[in-house]
């Protein structure tokens, strides 16, 4: 078992980028039917890796109000000063045309963008790269044929008569480089009944989805997310590890830092990220690992850009007590009661903000506002108490 502290406490996405580069990562408003945020969630997303960037960050207006200011006071931190406002689709990608075109600046995105937006030379690493080690048909090329579940790409029009011939339980994904998120894109199925929806799912998204993936459902003992980092003069540095707590189909439930991380579970990881590197990547890549009783490896998905736990982890040596939760939460129809909870229990110092959507933006109708944050307590069972108190407080859960 090994140490998952952060041991590169000055570690930025700065540091890892030239310095015309900006970063955006909020998904491109162009439909994605294995996303499908809704236009909110990809705004608030926007905000995500304020407090690590030290860089240029694109970032919705409702995400940088005075809410925010305030909660970043709290800790002692200061709204970036580096970050390029938009607040409609427009206006969104008017300013991508702007860096480019005008400016001469390449973007970082977390997610690919139409070549009508952002032209690939603009990019700040290849985006045909990019494209091909995110996409989850192409993860036997990327672990050498390692660490994989039994597994069977097809065609989306033999997708239906094949996956009646597998056994439950299995998983489904798409099998291209479009994006999922929080498991949203991911099918577990258990039951028949899982099947026929997946297979529903399926249908639909055939304009969109030339390959499936039918893949084993692993019986898993830990989910491990482990994240690398490409250094300009370091290379390859280990940025630590995560777990990702997921309900049984797989839906993301945040994740949880670890005091210990399985040796084989570091070297799958670092393999993987090696090849991405040999192939030309760069920047922060995580890999979902799974663990089962057996004590084997699988990598189930792999994600070479951020992650939603990579703040928790480069925050660390900021960061108080030993146990550590990523999560985000939204109002439930009153902003001003969530938002007071939430400093509350910032003034208390067991939550960590990274990010707010202020829905008070929006004058013209009613917004639920958002926020995301690391929890930071002395145990698990501390953290159980003081979310329930929050939860209560903010009105998302009554008593």
């Amino acid at each position: 078992m090994t140490d998952v502290k952060n041991k590169y406490p000055d570690l930025t996405m700065g540091t890892l980028y030239e310095k015309d580069v900006v970063y955006s990562s909020r998904p491109s408003y162009v439909s994605n039917p294995w996303l499908e945020p809704d236009e909110h969630q990809s705004n608030f997303l926007s905000a995500r890796e304020l407090l690590i960037a030290d860089m240029p960050v694109i970032v919705h207006e409702a995400s940088v109000t005075q809410k925010l200011e305030k909660l970043f006071q709290l800790i002692g931190r200061e709204v970036p000063n580096h970050v390029y406002r938009f607040r409609d689709q427009q206006t969104y990608e008017t300013l991508l045309q702007h860096l480019t075109a005008e400016e001469g600046r390449k973007i970082y995105f977390q997610y690919v963008h139409g070549e009508d937006i952002v032209a690939p030379e603009h990019y700040a690493m290849d985006k045909q790269i990019f494209i091909d080690l995110n996409n989850k048909a192409r993860i036997p090329e990327w672990t050498g044929g390692k660490y994989l579940p039994k597994r069977e790409i097809v065609s989306f029009d033999d997708f239906e008569s094949t996956v009646r011939r597998w056994s439950l339980p299995l998983v489904i994904k798409p099998g291209d480089e479009l994006p999922t998120a929080g498991g949203y894109g991911v099918m577990i199925c258990y039951t028949q009944e899982d099947l026929e929806q997946a297979i529903g799912r399926v249908k639909k998204a055939r304009e969109a989805t030339e390959t499936l993936i039918i893949e084993q459902c692993i019986d898993a003992v830990e989910n491990y997310c482990v994240q690398f980092a490409k250094h300009p003069d370091k290379g390859i540095v280990y940025l630590g590890a995560a777990k990702q707590l997921t309900n049984a189909y797989g839906f993301y439930n945040g994740n949880t830092n670890v005091q210990d991380v399985p040796q084989q579970v570091i070297e799958a990881g670092y393999e993987l990220m090696q090849k991405g590197v040999d192939k030309g990547f760069i920047g922060i890549a995580g890999f979902d690992l799974l663990v089962d009783a057996q004590d084997d490896v699988y990598a189930i998905d792999l994600n070479y850009r951020q992650n939603g736990s990579t703040s928790m982890l480069l925050l660390e040596p900021v960061l108080s007590g030993k146990y550590h939760k990523f999560y985000s939460y939204f109002a439930n129809g009153d902003n001003t009661r969530f938002y007071n909870a939430i400093v509350e229990f910032v003034k208390q110092g067991v939550l960590y903000p990274l990010s707010y959507y202020d829905g008070e933006w929006y004058t013209d109708r009613h917004v639920n506002s958002r926020f995301g944050c690391v929890w930071h307590v002395e145990s698990e069972e501390a953290l159980t108490q003081y979310e329930q108190a929050f939860l209560v407080k903010a009105g998302i859960e009554e008593k």
